[in-house]
């Protein structure tokens, strides 16, 4: 095989190109941002993603405020569990008369 041949040096560029296109390809599918041709980088936009992420974050703050209700209970119920010197029964008999 003649390394220096033109038929080389073309597989060479073809190669590069071709790998080039496959990894801007690979980018573009996984959401990555792609670079232009001039070195800036194209973003992918998609508004339903804005909106999807919004959505997200309204629940992630619901959810936060819920888990720290239920985190307040169960520090109430483990007060009542531990109390001594026979509080405890006192309060069963409290919660048992309020229902």
């Amino acid at each position: 095989m003649n390394f220096g041949g033109t038929g080389f040096v073309l597989a060479i560029i073809a190669l590069s190109i071709g790998g080039w296109m496959f990894t801007t390809w690979i980018r573009a599918k996984h959401g990555y941002p792609v670079e232009n041709e001039w070195g800036g980088t194209v973003h992918r936009s998609d508004p339903d993603a804005d909106r999807k992420i919004a959505l997200l974050e309204g629940d992630n703050a619901k959810l936060a405020d819920q888990v720290s209700r239920l985190e307040e209970r169960i520090s109430v119920l483990e007060r009542i569990a531990t109390e001594n010197h026979g509080q405890a029964a006192q309060l069963a008999d409290q919660i048992d008369r309020l229902r």
